[in-house]
């Protein structure tokens, strides 16, 4: 456990998150809406947005978001987590944080603010931060929004914490749930499912199903392979569920490749794409699932792959003209599926998305930060 948690820092200690939020005043006025000018509380008019990011100056940082061109603007900030490797929105109303401590045993936290929805600013919940107690190394973080269950990847387990009215964070009974060595988890739309990317060799896929409480059971023949009938070691990176909540995909860091397993809609078993697993570029590492298009960064490579997704079969196909020469890191979008955002050292990136081709163009210059580590989006 502590070998593969170490590695993982060491290889990538910029990390970047995003989290994109809806947002908007309560002005009930009808207005007409520009790029210069975004009412509050009018059907004519879209949410104001807010891309958060957890900085490597410890700093969660929100950027405004223009709705109409997708341009960010340059950010306030709010002190957070020194070293974080999720975050993540529940019901536009909280925001959490999880922090890796620099010494293993120590007690990992969960951070945690109450989002203002008029403009995107954070307070502090009371109690916060909450420790998952020792011997805890607090990775990604999942949503179930339905049950308001925050779920964190933890050292062979997963962390279920039930958030009361004020957003205070409080464990599932029975939680912590045995699970593989998992450092990044994801839901399926619509909050049935939750996966869990296995780092143990050769490396799978954990799947729970989940109840009305939020309370996860193992799906069974979990964990699933990402590679059938292979022992080579795969390490798994971060994992996501298509927009149908019909298809799984994962990083596999050892082997530069993208495996893509299919949803059972009604027992969560997964079985594999045909295809699968599907070549890349160097050390595959934070994905994003936008429509009917898969966005992969490449680390090692500094560029960005993109698929389109085959809506009935999950079967990748490279966009024309991937991988694109952007050197990104963790990517997020807008609600509709129309901006894509990601940072590295030095800048924040916007992009816009070919809704038919799935091609990106920059959007405006890009913004001079600090670079962030960890993402997640909301609406």
């Amino acid at each position: 456990m502590s070998v593969t948690t170490s590695r993982t820092l060491k290889i990538f200690p910029g990390l970047l998150a995003l989290l994109t939020l809806a947002a908007c005043g309560g002005s009930s006025e009808k207005k007409v809406c520009n790029a210069s000018n975004c009412c509050g509380g009018s059907d004519a008019c879209p949410a104001t947005q807010v891309v958060f990011a957890n900085g490597l100056d410890g700093m969660v940082a929100g950027f405004p978001v223009n709705p109409v061109t997708g341009a960010l603007s340059a950010p306030t900030t709010t002190p957070g987590p020194a070293m974080s490797l999720g975050m993540a929105a529940m019901n536009s109303q909280f925001l959490y944080v999880s922090e890796l401590q620099p010494n293993l045993g120590d007690p990992s936290t969960i951070s945690a603010w109450s989002i203002n929805l008029g403009n995107g600013t954070l307070t502090t919940v009371p109690q916060s931060p909450f420790s998952l107690g020792p011997l805890t190394v607090a990775g990604g973080l999942a949503v179930d929004h339905s049950a308001q269950v925050l779920y964190v990847g933890d050292a062979g387990k997963i962390d279920a914490l039930k958030a009361d009215a004020t957003g205070a964070l409080s464990p599932l009974p029975n939680s912590p749930f045995p699970s593989g060595i998992n450092i990044f988890l994801t839901i399926d739309p619509q909050d049935h499912f939750l996966f869990a990317a296995d780092d143990r060799p050769p490396g799978g896929v954990v799947a729970f199903t989940i109840d009305s409480t939020g309370a996860p059971t193992p799906v069974t023949g979990s964990p699933f392979p990402v590679i059938p009938n292979s022992n080579d070691n795969t390490q798994p990176t971060e994992i996501v569920v298509d927009s149908s909540g019909k298809f799984v995909y994962t990083g596999l860091l050892l082997t530069n490749q993208i495996a893509a397993l299919a949803i059972a809609p009604s027992t969560g078993v997964l079985s594999p794409v045909p295809g699968s697993p599907f070549a890349t570029g160097n050390s595959p590492f934070h994905l994003a699932t936008v429509n009917n298009f898969l966005y992969v960064s490449n680390i090692f490579d500094h560029a960005l792959s993109g698929y389109s997704i085959d809506p009935t079969t999950g079967v990748l196909k490279p966009l024309s003209g991937s991988p694109f020469a952007i050197p990104a890191g963790p990517l997020t979008s807008d609600p509709t599926g129309q901006f894509l955002y990601t940072t590295i050292r030095g800048s924040m990136l916007a992009f816009s998305i070919n809704a038919s081709t799935g091609a990106l163009t920059p959007i405006g210059s890009p913004i001079p930060y600090v670079g962030a580590s960890v993402l997640t989006f909301v609406q």
